[in-house]
C-alpha cells in the first residue's frame, strides 16, 4: 500500500511554539486553502498512480488539481473579503470547474463549508468543525449511492474528529491536526472497506487527494513555507522555450493552455503543425529530452488537451481564462451580476457560435454527448448530436463545459450523455446549475452512448426519450482493449507493464501478448458463437485502418454466425472499444 507521509498522531494539546490560533480572517483562509491546493498539486502524480485498474486513465489527482485550480482562479479577487465570502468564492469556482467524480465530491465539500459559514466575518474552531460537518453532509448527498472506502469516508471521519477536538480546545491548529490525523487513519483503512482497493494494493485516490489538501492547510497553520500554487508549475517545468509575453496585447481573449507531454519520439515540428491546424494561436513548442512543453491560445481548450493526451502522459497542466483576466483588469467583471453576460457575449463574439461543438441547425437535437476521438465525434454527429464536449478517459470535462454545451442549445430540455462513469457526477452537477431541465443518462461507455442514440425517437418528449435511451444503453455489453501501464493483480488476472488487456463491462477479464489473442478471448466472454448477433468494433489511435480491417476479416472467419461491423473511433490509448448486441 502506498503511504503518503509519516503517519501523524492526534495531538493531546496544541503544538508547542507559536501561540494558539483562535481565529482566521478571510485572508488567512485564502492563504490556507492556497497552501492546501499547492500541496495537492505537488503530489498529484502520487494520487494519479493510485489507480485500481492498470489502464491509462489514472487522472484522479489531475482532476482534483484542475478542480482546485478553477477554485483558486475564482477566489483571486476575494483575498481581503470575509471568511464567508472567501470560502464561497472557492466553492463557486470548484463547483463549475469540477472534473471527475473525486473533483465533484471535492467541490461539494467546499460547497458544504460555504453553506455553513454564510455571513461569518472570521473562522474559529467551532465554526471550522461545523463547516466540516456540513461538508460531510453535502458530499454524501451529492452521491446517489455513497460508497465507503472512498473520499466520503475520509471527510466523514475527519469531520467527526474535528468536532471532538473543537469541544475540548479552541486552537484551530489543534483542531486541524486532529482532523488530519483521523483523515490519515481513515485513508489507510479504505482497502479494508473496498476489497478492490485491497486487491490492487492501494488506498483510495480521492481520499489521498483530500488528505494532501488538509495536510497543506495544516502546514500553513504550522508556519511552514510552501510555494504558491502558480510557483509549483514554474519550479517543476524544465528549461523550455517560453512565449514572449511582451508581444502579447493588453487584451487577451479565450484560454491560455499549457502542459508538458512525456513520451518517446515526440516530433516538435509535427506537434506544432497539428496545434496550428487545430486553430491554435501564440503556439510555442519546446523539447527537453523526453518532455515537450506546449503553450497555445484558443477559445476551446478541449481539442488541444485531447491531442496532448494522445501523444503521451500529460503533466503540469495550466488552463487560464484570459477573457476573465482581461475583463477583471478592465474592471468590467463581477462574479455575480450583469457583467457576466458581457463575458458570455464576448465569448460568443470570438467563437462565432455558442459552443465549439454546437453546430446549430434546424435538425439539431437537444442532446449533449461527451466524446473522445475524431471518429467517435463523427459517429455521434451522424446520429444527430450537435453539441459535442471533448473528453473521456484521461481527460474528464468540467461541469462548466457540460453546462455551457447544454445552454448553447435552443431546447429548454436537454439530454446529457456522459459516456464515461467518471463524468456522470459532473453532468449531474451541471443539471443542478442549469436554468434548463437537463436529463442525465448514466452512459458509462461510448458504445452505451451510441446505443442510447439509436433508442432516440423524434416524436417523443425529452423525458420519454431519456427513459427509452437509458434502457437501450443498458442493453449493450461493452468491452475495451488497451495496454497495461503498471503491474496489478485484479481478480484472476495479473498484469505486467505492456500486456494487452481486455475489460468486459468494467471487469478486467484477460490479458495477452497481442491484440488479436485478447480480442478473441474477449469475444468468447461476450458469447460470440452464441446468441449475440452483432459486434461493433471501434478502432482507436494505436491501430491503423489496415490492421483493423485485417483483424475484422479474421474474426469473421472464426465466428461466421455473427456479424462484425468496423468503425473508426480514433480514441486515444484504447486499441478497440466493442459493443455486443
Amino acid at each position: 500500500m502506498l503511504a503518503s507521509s509519516p503517519t501523524p498522531t492526534p495531538p493531546e494539546h496544541p503544538p508547542a511554539g507559536p501561540a494558539p490560533i483562535r481565529s482566521l480572517s478571510g485572508s488567512d483562509i485564502h492563504h490556507m486553502f492556497g497552501a492546501g491546493y499547492a500541496w495537492l498539486k505537488q503530489h498529484s502524480h502520487i494520487v494519479n498512480a493510485l489507480n485500481v485498474f492498470p489502464v491509462p486513465d489514472g487522472d484522479t489527482g489531475t482532476n482534483m488539481v484542475l478542480t482546485m485550480q478553477a477554485a483558486w482562479k475564482a477566489a483571486a479577487d476575494s483575498i481581503n473579503a470575509s471568511a464567508a465570502d472567501v470560502v464561497q468564492a472557492f466553492a463557486n469556482g470548484a463547483i463549475r470547474g469540477a472534473r471527475g467524480n473525486s473533483g465533484v465530491i471535492f467541490s461539494q465539500i467546499l460547497r458544504g463549508m460555504a453553506q455553513q459559514l454564510k455571513g461569518a466575518e472570521a473562522l474559529d474552531a467551532p465554526d471550522f468543525a461545523a463547516a466540516l460537518r456540513q461538508a460531510r453532509e453535502t458530499a454524501y448527498k451529492g452521491v446517489l449511492k455513497p460508497v465507503e472506502g472512498t473520499i466520503l469516508t475520509v471527510i466523514r471521519e475527519a469531520a467527526d474528529a474535528s468536532s471532538h477536538a473543537a469541544a475540548i480546545n479552541s486552537d484551530l491548529r489543534f483542531v486541524l491536526e486532529t482532523a488530519l490525523a483521523k483523515a490519515h487513519q481513515a485513508l489507510q483503512n479504505t482497502p479494508n472497506l473496498l476489497p478492490v482497493l485491497k486487491q490492487a494494493g492501494v488506498v483510495d485516490a480521492g481520499g489521498q487527494g483530500l488528505f494532501y489538501f488538509f495536510e497543506g492547510m495544516a502546514k500553513y497553520l504550522r508556519g511552514e513555507h510552501l510555494l504558491q500554487p502558480d510557483q509549483i508549475t514554474a519550479a517543476a517545468t524544465p528549461a523550455l522555450p517560453q512565449p514572449d509575453l511582451a508581444a502579447l496585447g493588453e487584451e487577451e481573449w479565450g484560454y491560455d493552455i499549457q502542459y508538458l507531454v512525456y513520451g518517446d519520439d515526440l516530433d516538435e515540428a509535427a506537434i506544432r503543425q497539428q496545434l496550428l491546424e487545430l486553430g491554435g494561436d501564440s503556439v510555442v513548442v519546446g523539447r527537453a529530452g523526453r518532455v515537450v512543453k506546449v503553450h497555445v491560445h484558443h477559445t476551446d481548450p478541449g481539442p488541444f488537451l485531447t491531442f496532448g493526451a494522445s501523444l503521451g502522459q500529460l503533466d503540469d497542466i495550466v488552463l487560464e481564462n484570459m477573457t476573465l483576466q482581461t475583463l477583471r483588469r478592465k474592471g468590467e467583471w463581477q462574479e455575480d451580476g450583469p457583467v457576466a453576460a458581457a463575458a458570455s457575449a464576448r465569448s460568443a463574439e470570438i467563437t462565432a457560435q455558442p459552443h465549439p461543438g454546437a453546430l446549430l441547425t434546424p435538425d439539431c437535437l437537444g442532446i449533449v454527448a461527451v466524446v473522445s476521438g475524431e471518429g467517435m465525434r463523427k459517429v455521434f454527429e451522424s446520429l444527430g448530436v450537435c453539441a459535442i464536449v471533448t473528453g473521456g478517459q484521461t481527460m474528464n470535462p468540467s461541469t462548466e463545459e457540460i453546462l455551457h454545451a447544454a445552454e448553447s442549445l435552443p431546447q429548454e430540455e436537454v439530454i446529457i450523455l456522459p459516456n464515461n462513469k467518471n463524468i456522470i457526477l459532473a453532468a449531474r452537477q451541471a443539471a443542478e446549475l442549469s436554468a434548463k431541465t437537463l436529463h442525465v443518462i448514466e452512459t458509462r461507455t461510448v458504445p452505451q452512448g451510441i446505443a442510447a442514440m439509436l433508442g432516440y425517437h423524434a416524436t417523443a418528449s425529452p423525458a420519454e426519450n431519456a427513459q427509452t435511451m437509458a434502457a437501450a444503453a443498458q442493453a449493450v455489453h461493452t468491452a475495451e482493449i488497451t495496454t497495461a501501464v503498471r503491474e496489478a493483480a485484479i481478480g484472476d488476472v495479473t498484469t505486467r507493464v505492456g500486456d494487452i488487456i481486455g475489460i468486459v463491462d468494467g471487469i478486467l477479464c484477460c490479458k495477452g501478448a497481442d491484440v488479436e489473442t485478447v480480442m478473441i478471448d474477449v469475444l468468447r466472454r461476450l458469447e460470440a458463437g452464441g446468441e449475440t448477433e452483432l459486434f461493433t468494433l471501434y478502432y482507436g489511435e494505436p491501430v491503423t485502418a489496415e490492421e483493423a480491417e485485417a483483424l475484422t476479416e479474421h474474426l469473421q472467419t472464426l465466428f461466421p454466425d455473427q456479424e462484425f461491423e468496423l468503425l473508426h473511433g480514433g480514441q486515444p490509448h484504447y486499441h478497440y472499444l466493442l459493443s455486443a448486441e
